[in-house]
Parts: structure tokens; C-alpha cells; sequence
């Protein structure tokens, strides 16, 4: 029997992709490009990787199938000859503040098992017992004898530290901080947001938590002035708002909707209590963050910052306890691990070298990655995007698997040129233990370097989803109606503004002391100008900007103390913006309409009709998401999700508004004969013309037409947006107004961005210039940087320690005239390709 060559996939119409038939060779590194919402993770991810698992599930029992979580069948006629599949997404989950390097790569694990069977402990009369097999072979105990031993020097029996003991997550966690190696206090000087302000005005930072909003008229009751400053109160009213015994009040209160509640027992929390309590009350993650910022977080007193028992260090494994060695860096473990294995008794060397070359197995993928800077002890939360994606597929390729079909959404987020390189090789091994690769990526390293291209578009939305192109890149190149023909051969044009001649006097001026490996670094943003921050992943980007630069910002603009590592800081900007492509809202009851202020003009024009009038709608009703409007089945949604036990949920059109989301007596009321459902399945080309006559929306429908978003309907869900698209409609209510005031900060911007869809974003830049706004990116993508007015290159070309300084800057065109540091080397070579030099 011949084995099959190829996924055989039949009327694709996931999505906007538009009843294709398309063959994916196996065994093969396959790329798929297009441009951002042309449809390729419609067919990366919603066809091959959730068929591809799903048909894998549907081989467990029933029993499994229930307690594990299944994609929803894809819309597709056929699909033949899928593997099994696993998925690498777009942007991995960041860790919680438990999780560490060492335990998100499994290192550590390893590692609690060297100290556990291979270490040196300590008696209970302080004699350090030597390592011997006599300590594993208790280990493999069971019961009452599980781990101990006899002291050799006293006679003491006692119990040895098991793995289990050396998890701070688990056994092992310092009682003081519960394994976090930070313990929190309350912070006063957060409790009272403005001491000018009365205490009705807000005064009281933590009463705005929700189910506090009432404390004010208690306080009132009480006898507390709340019409005056915070600051005028005497200091027994103080007092009592901050440290007031818990009683309770009868009172009438007049809660925000209007309603008056008579003789309402009222509980005063005070404002120390309001945030102790919402911390042990809270559940959702966004309370949470709200209240951590009333807490400042130190290292803990009593383990010092290892997260362990302090006895646990007690232990050494040649000369070292483990915290010690998770401080090193991983690329000095494995000459740790040989010189473990040469100082034990000859008879471990057997045990020694299995549990040894473990560790090395796991270390091995993420050196090959280039992460040797990183230590086992680095909190998790703090890794980089591409940290945390090499260390994804550093997990992928430790697995050595056979026959699978890995699909990969933009694997190059977050990787430096360099760095490129590396992932190509990892992607190689893949293909080359048998299995199947399929990639997601607009990196034109990337996309040379696969067996063969597939190419979706020609468009976005309802203007992609179709199969432009497939072969080879030799056979790409040559194609004239591909769109990423020219960025393969070298004809494309890179430029999509004109750069400045000479870099603006007028700067932001800061500099950082000492904040992870940043050392003492000065750094100067131009004003009005287009900034790219660059360097290895590590090097220091996100510390410099992300947790230095944007905090002195807005604490500047709140008059509040700057970030402890801020040494100094000139900046006449006061107001800062955020933007990145993480997809806009969660629920599908949000759209392109809603997210501007076109929805809200919506409501009131419709509630405006003679019909409307008559049956007294007000702009309430023609809102779907509330129950005078939305469809009574679906409550608005447009959509019913069927439990069917233990096969996949299942989301079907609803049967009463096939989708409409409102109920039939508003869709009655008509605006030039259309209904409010007919409006929200416009398009803005086609809602432009319609709405001339109304200022107010058409405005809003131009300013998505100019950042080129005029393929949306205005009913479209933001969730199911592409980054690139929920980034440039981010954007939109900033566009209409001056922003010399407004510092933009821009991170990773092109993430799923086709080299045209970065010619795109760079035009909307210029706009928001335009208007007199700074501008800085956080970037890897040499697209981008060439489009800039300024780099600021963090170094030297590697990460962590090595990292921390900045090694080049100036504009772009200048540095690769002499190109000194890897990525002005890198940018030079580049733009080689498309004579740019």
C-alpha cells in the first residue's frame, strides 16, 4: 500500500475562507502567507490543527473525551490524511508569578531530583553526610522508611529532603511567603488617589473597588465631611476613613441608578479593610491586578528571595545548595553537571549519569535557542515574548516525536534577526524526525526557507480566501501576481514614508539605574520623530520602555513618586498610549461599531424615527445587548451553544433572528428603509456613501477607511479580528484630534503583519505624526526600523546579563553605513536585497 503525500482538504469555509480545495504535502516545512485577515490561520489553525486534534480525541474513551476540552468541528467538506496535531499559538500565556524558568521548562524538576538522590545533607547534630547510593536507595523506600538514613559520624537517624521537598510550589514552599519568594504589604500612601479631592469627588482610592461605591454616604452618616478636600478633613475624620471600627449603619441610600433604599443596613468598611477584603473576595483576574496596585511587594525576610524552606539549602550538590544553582546561567549547567558527575563515588555513576544526561536532554533544545543567558531562577512572568516562544519550542523539539503535524502561528515573534536563524534550524530537526510542519509567518527568512509556499488573499475579509499561490520559492518568485513575490526577490519597495534628515533636539531624556540587567543606561527619545528600540530578546527593550519609560510617564502625569530605578528624567510629555496587537474584548457581543462611537450615534438616530417615537424606544432598545432590543432566544448574541454531553459544544445560528441578534419589532423601525440589522451588515465602502448626511458616523467610518479598514462590517466581532487589524482599529479614536501631548508606544507592532500590511501601519504612524504625536516601537521587524527616524539598539548581541546596554543609535540610514553591532549588520545586509544600502 502507498503511503499518502499530501492533506487532502475539500470546500474550506472556515471563516472568510471562501469553499477552497488546497493539498498540504507531509513531511514537508510548508509556510503560509498572506496578507493580515486574508485566511491563513483560518487554515493553519481552524482546519488543520483543530481536525488534526479533534480526530486524535475522538480516538480516547468517552470517559477522557468529557474531562478534556474539544475544539468545534471545523466547516470543511473533507479533510483526508490529517496526522495528529499539535499547535504552537500566536502569543503564549504569560506565566503566573509561580512559575519560574526552571519549573516552565521542566529543568527544574530535574534538578529537585539531583539534590534529592545525588546530594550531601546535613544531620540534625550538623555533620554533613557525603553522597552515597545509601541516600537513593532510601529514597526508593516506601512508608515510615521513605528517606532515611544513619548519620555515619553520630548514629542519628533522619530523613533526607525527598524532590517533592525541594518544590517551592509544593513541600517545600518558605511558610513566610508561600513559595513566591515575595511577601506584599499595604501600601497607605495608595489608599487616597488625590488628597484635593472631597470624598465624594473619589479622594479614597480604595472605595472605588466594586461593592464599595457606597462607603462615601456612610462615611457622610458617620459624621465625615465628604463636600471638602481629603487634605481639610480634621484628623479624627482622617481617622475614621482610613482605620474606622466595622458597624453597622441605618441609613437611606441612593444607589448610582437612582433607587432609593430606606433604612438600609449599611457595613463601613474602612479604607484598609475595602482592599483586605476585595483581595480575599476578588476572583476575576482584572479585579485582581486593580487590587495588587494598592500593595508594594518586597523579597521575603525569611527565604531571602529562594522561595524554599531555609533548611532545604542546607543540601549541596558539589559544593552548591540548589538556589545556587538556579542562579546560574543555563549555559554554564553543563559544565556543572560533568563536574558532578566526576566528584561521586564510583558506584553512582550509573544512577548519576541517567539523571545527569536528563538534565542535559532538557537543557540542550534551549542553548540550540540561544536562551544560555537565562537562569532557572528568573521569574517566569518577566520573560519576553520570544523568551517564552523559544522556550515553546524548545519543549516541542526535547519531545523527539514522530509523524505529527505541528502547525505554528508566527514562531518569530519576538526574535531578533539572529536569532531567525536558529529557529530555522529547529524547524528543520522537526521536519526531519517525520514530521509534518506547517507555519504561519510574514518573515521573509522564514518563508525562503520552507519546501513550498502557499499564498492567501488577494485581500482581507471578504476580499481573502482564496489560494493566490502554491510551489516552491524558487516558483513564487517568479509569479508577478504574488504579493510576496517582490519581498523573495528583491523588488520590493520598503519605504512607506520619508524619514528625517535630522533627528529633533527636543527629546524625552531618562535614565535607568538599575532594574534587571539594565546598568546605569541614559537614553534620549526624539519628539514628533519615529523611534525604533531593537536587540536581542533580553537585551532590555520591555525593561527600558515597557517598565521604566511608560510608568515615569504616567506617574509624572499623576504627580506621584517615579519607578524606584528612574535616576533621572526630563519629559515633556505627560500623557502616554499603549498599543499592541492583542485581540480587542473576549465576547463576540463586541464589534467593529461598538468599539467606536458609531454604535452609540446608531441608537440615538434610530431612536430618533416618527416609529420609534410612537412606541417610546429610546436608545436603549436598539442596543442588542440590552433586553428591550436583543432577540429573546439568544439574548443578542446571535448565536446558541448546545451542550451535547461529551462530544464538542456546538454554536449554531439562532433560529428565531438567523443571526440578527435583535427582535423583530426593532428591526420595524427603518432609517432610509433600512433597519438597524441592515446598518450593521454595511461594510464601511459601502456605509461611507450612506451616512454623508450624518457627520458624526461618517467620521468615524473615513477614519477607518484611512487606516485601511474599510473591508470590515460594522457589525464584525473585534475578537475574531486579526492582531494587525485590532492594532490599527485601536488606533482609530486617536486619529481625529492633535496629539503633541501623546507619546505612542507600539510593542512588537507588526505581529501577523504581511510586509504590505507594515507599509500600511507605517502610513497610519505618519498620521498620528501628523498630528504631533512621539512615536516608539518595540521591534525586531526590519521593515519597520528602515522607517524610522531614530534606533536605540539594546546590547551586546546576546540577552540577560550580557544585555542591559545601549550599543547603537542614531538613524537608521546613517548606522548601516558602518555597520558596527549585529543588528545594524543585520539591517545593512538586508537592505542589500532591495538596494537600500
Amino acid at each position: 500500500m502507498e503511503l499518502p503525500t499530501q492533506i487532502e482538504i475539500k470546500g474550506a469555509r472556515v471563516h472568510n475562507l471562501r469553499n477552497i480545495d488546497v493539498n498540504i504535502p507531509l513531511h514537508k516545512f510548508v509556510a503560509i502567507s498572506g496578507l493580515s485577515g486574508s485566511g491563513k490561520s483560518s487554515l493553519a489553525m481552524g482546519i488543520l490543527y483543530e481536525e488534526g486534534s479533534r480526530r486524535y480525541l475522538d480516538a480516547l474513551s468517552t470517559y477522557m473525551r468529557r474531562r478534556i476540552k474539544q475544539g468545534a468541528q471545523a466547516d470543511v467538506t473533507s479533510v483526508k490524511h490529517i496526522p495528529s496535531a499539535l499547535a504552537l499559538r500566536q502569543r503564549p500565556s504569560i506565566p503566573n508569578e509561580r512559575a519560574t524558568v526552571g519549573t516552565t521548562t521542566e529543568t527544574f524538576n530535574v534538578l529537585r531530583l539531583i539534590f534529592s538522590r545525588l546530594g550531601s545533607p546535613i544531620c540534625p547534630n550538623c555533620h554533613r553526610v557525603a553522597p552515597s547510593l545509601d541516600i537513593a536507595e532510601a529514597m526508593s523506600k516506601s512508608g515510615e522508611e521513605m528517606g532515611q538514613i544513619t548519620c555515619p559520624t553520630c548514629g542519628v537517624k533522619f530523613y533526607v529532603p525527598s524532590a517533592e521537598d525541594f518544590a517551592f510550589n509544593s513541600d517545600g514552599a518558605c511558610q513566610e511567603c508561600g513559595g513566591t519568594g515575595k511577601v506584599r504589604q499595604l501600601d497607605d500612601s495608595k489608599l487616597i488617589a488625590d488628597p484635593n479631592l472631597s470624598i465624594e469627588d473619589g479622594a479614597v482610592a480604595s472605595w472605588s473597588l466594586p461593592g464599595r461605591n457606597f462607603m462615601p454616604s456612610v462615611a457622610q452618616h458617620a459624621g465625615v465631611r465628604i463636600d471638602i478636600p481629603y487634605k481639610d478633613l480634621t484628623d479624627k475624620e482622617k481617622d475614621f476613613v482610613l482605620n474606622g471600627p466595622e458597624k453597622k449603619y441605618k441609613m437611606d441610600f441612593l444607589s448610582g441608578t437612582g433607587r432609593v433604599f430606606h433604612d438600609f443596613n449599611a457595613l463601613y468598611e474602612n479604607a484598609h479593610q475595602a482592599v483586605l477584603r476585595s483581595a480575599k473576595s476578588s476572583k476575576s483576574e482584572r479585579a485582581q491586578k486593580r487590587i495588587a496596585e494598592f500593595f508594594t511587594y518586597s523579597t521575603c525576610p525569611v527565604c531571602h528571595g529562594t522561595r524554599l524552606r531555609p533548611e532545604l539549602l542546607k543540601q549541596l550538590v558539589n559544593g552548591k545548595n540548589i538556589y545556587q544553582v538556579q542562579q546560574m546561567q543555563l549555559g554554564d549547567l553543563p559544565a556543572w553537571s560533568k563536574e558532578v558527575l566526576a566528584k561521586l563515588p564510583e558506584d553512582m555513576h550509573k544512577m548519576a549519569s541517567s539523571l545527569i544526561n536528563e538534565f542535559l536532554n532538557n537543557l540542550q533544545p534551549l542553548l540550540d535557542l540561544g536562551l544560555d543567558y537565562l537562569t532557572m531562577e528568573r521569574a517566569g512572568n518577566t520573560l519576553s515574548t520570544g523568551e517564552l516562544r523559544r522556550i515553546q519550542l524548545a519543549r516541542t523539539l526535547r519531545t523527539e516525536t514522530t509523524g505529527v503535524l505541528y502547525v505554528l502561528d508566527e514562531p518569530s515573534i519576538g526574535l531578533h534577526p539572529a536569532n531567525v536563524d536558529g529557529l530555522i534550524k529547529v524547524l528543520r530537526k522537526l521536519v526531519d524526525q517525520g514530521n509534518s510542519l506547517v507555519v504561519v509567518d510574514h518573515n521573509v527568512d522564514i518563508i525562503k526557507a520552507a519546501d513550498e509556499i502557499i499564498e492567501i488573499g488577494p485581500g482581507s475579509g471578504e476580499q481573502g480566501g482564496q489560494i493566490l499561490d502554491q510551489g516552491s520559492p524558487g516558483e513564487i518568485k517568479k509569479d508577478k501576481q504574488s504579493l510576496i513575490a517582490p519581498h523573495l526577490n528583491g523588488e520590493a519597495h520598503l519605504m512607506a514614508r520619508k524619514v528625517n534628515d535630522r533627528i529633533n533636539s527636543k527629546q524625552i531624556n531618562f535614565e535607568v539605574e538599575d532594574y534587571f540587567n539594565l546598568k546605569d543606561v541614559q537614553a534620549g527619545i526624539p519628539l514628533n520623530q519615529l523611534t525604533s528600540v531593537t536587540g536581542f530578546s533580553g537585551a532590555g527593550k520591555t525593561s527600558l520602555i515597557l517598565d521604566s519609560l511608560v510608568p515615569a510617564i504616567k506617574a509624572q502625569d499623576k504627580k506621584e513618586a517615579l519607578p524606584k530605578q528612574i535616576k533621572s528624567f526630563d519629559c515633556p510629555i505627560n500623557n502616554v498610549v499603549s498599543v499592541d496587537a492583542s485581540p480587542i474584548g473576549k465576547s463576540t457581543r463586541s464589534t467593529v461599531a461598538t468599539y467606536t462611537s458609531i454604535m452609540n450615534n446608531l441608537r440615538k438616530l434610530f431612536a430618533r424615527q416618527d416609529l420609534a417615537k410612537e412606541k417610546h424606544y429610546t436608545p436603549s432598545y436598539f442596543s442588542y445587548n440590552n433586553k428591550e432590543g436583543a432577540c429573546p432566544t439568544c439574548g443578542g448574541t446571535g448565536i446558541v451553544t448546545l451542550d451535547i454531553q461529551f462530544l464538542p459544544d456546538m454554536q449554531q445560528t439562532c433560529p428565531t433572528c438567523h443571526g440578527d441578534r435583535y427582535n423583530p419589532g426593532i428591526q420595524k423601525i427603518k432609517w432610509h428603509d433600512m433597519s438597524i440589522v441592515d446598518v450593521l451588515n454595511l461594510d464601511v465602502n459601502e456605509a461611507i456613501p450612506v451616512f454623508k448626511r450624518v457627520p458624526k458616523i461618517e467620521r468615524d467610518l473615513q477614519l477607518l477607511k484611512e487606516v485601511g479598514l474599510d473591508y470590515l462590517h460594522l457589525g464584525e466581532s473585534t475578537p475574531t479580528l486579526s492582531g494587525g487589524e485590532a492594532q490599527r482599529l485601536k488606533l482609530v479614536t486617536h486619529l481625529s484630534h492633535k496629539q503633541d501631548d501623546t507619546l505612542f508606544v507600539f510593542d512588537e507592532p507588526t505581529i501577523g503583519l504581511h510586509p504590505l500590511d507594515v507599509k500600511v501601519l507605517v502610513e497610519v504612524m505618519q498620521k498620528l505624526l501628523d498630528q504631533g504625536a512621539t512615536i516608539i516601537t518595540i521591534t525586531h521587524d526590519l521593515n519597520l526600523v528602515v522607517n524610522a527616524d531614530y534606533m536605540l539598539d539594546l546590547g551586546p548581541p546576546r540577552g540577560g546579563e550580557n544585555g542591559g546596554r545601549i550599543v547603537a543609535q542614531g538613524r537608521p540610514l546613517e548606522l548601516i553605513k558602518d555597520p558596527q553591532r549585529l543588528t545594524v549588520e543585520y539591517l545593512a545586509n538586508y537592505l542589500k536585497q532591495f538596494n537600500l544600502d
